[in-house]
């Protein structure tokens, strides 16, 4: 930042130093104006210079964050075209996802034991049966249940036969699912590219800002030193409109002493001419006079 102006080094002008100053001390007081003058209109142009380099610098900043502005929306955009297909996935895998519920219901496949706990228990009963001694009704009751555990497992592997199905349908689920997470990712890393830029933004204008202060107070002393400048001039033109003025009052002075002085010999000489005419004898002086004024 520039310093502010010496005041203790301007030159000042009042009237009465215009109206009673000789002419030689007018004319040192033009001199100091004149450098006083200078030196303001130098210092004048060089903060208007840094404040335009100020100003080239905000500028440059204020492109810099349009730049990152321009970037951050392309960004959103496209986290906002990813949003909207990783939305779309989401739901088609939701859909496909009941859908395999459905038919898991339709199927009760999760109802009663498993194949491997039938086949368990099967095994268990058969072992019973060929290994204890039992009545008519017991022996009865025991292979009808051993039948109905068979019928059971039957129905049930029958049932997991068509579930092929049911993981083909999985797996699509899984895989739209996926392409659903993978879109989440490029949602997520997107969105971090683009707050990267907003916050580079957010920095580039916050900078501007500062720049431009310092610019704008830098017009402030340029203004400043200008107008002290011009205040300079302005009192060097009007010491030299003075010192003109004496110019020509001496000039008027000088003209009026000799037009007297010639006034004066002119009649002089007159007199000379007169006494000539009467028969007076001249010194050579009395004829140079004559001489100078034309009368001889």
């Amino acid at each position: 930042m520039a310093d502010s102006i010496d005041a203790s080094k301007n030159v000042e002008l009042t009237d009465t130093d215009l109206e009673e100053n000789s002419k030689g001390e007018l004319i040192k007081l033009a001199g100091k104006l004149r450098d006083r003058r200078n030196e303001l209109n130098q210092m004048a142009s060089e903060r208007a210079s840094n404040r335009d380099d100020l100003n080239a610098k905000t500028r440059e900043k204020v492109d810099e964050a349009q730049k990152h502005r321009e970037q951050r929306d392309e960004l959103n955009e496209k986290v906002q075209e990813h949003k909207e297909k990783r939305n779309e996935l989401n739901a088609e895998a939701n859909e496909l996802f009941d859908e395999l519920d459905q038919k898991k219901d339709d199927l009760k496949l999760d109802e009663g034991a498993s194949v491997e706990e039938l086949e368990s228990e099967i095994e268990d009963l058969e072992f019973k049966q060929q290994t204890e001694v039992l009545g008519a009704e017991e022996e009865r009751e025991l292979i009808e249940k051993i039948e109905n555990k068979r019928e059971t497992l039957q129905d049930k592997k029958e049932k997991l036969e068509d579930t092929d199905n049911l993981d083909s349908l999985k797996d699509e689920a899984e895989e739209v699912r996926a392409e659903a997470s993978k879109h989440h990712q490029k949602v997520t890393e997107l969105a971090d590219e683009a707050q990267e830029h907003h916050n580079n933004m957010i920095e580039a204008y916050r900078e501007a800002d500062e720049i431009r202060d310092e610019a704008d107070e830098m017009h402030e002393e340029f203004v400043d030193a200008q107008e002290a400048a011009d205040r300079h001039h302005e009192d060097f033109v009007r010491v030299q409109k003075r010192l003109r003025e004496l110019d020509k009052k001496e000039e008027e002075e000088e003209r009026a002493e000799r037009e007297q002085k010639e006034e004066a010999a002119r009649e002089e000489a007159e007199e000379i001419y007169q006494k000539f005419k009467e028969g007076e004898t001249l010194d050579t002086e009395d004829l140079m006079k004559l001489q100078n004024t034309g009368l001889l």
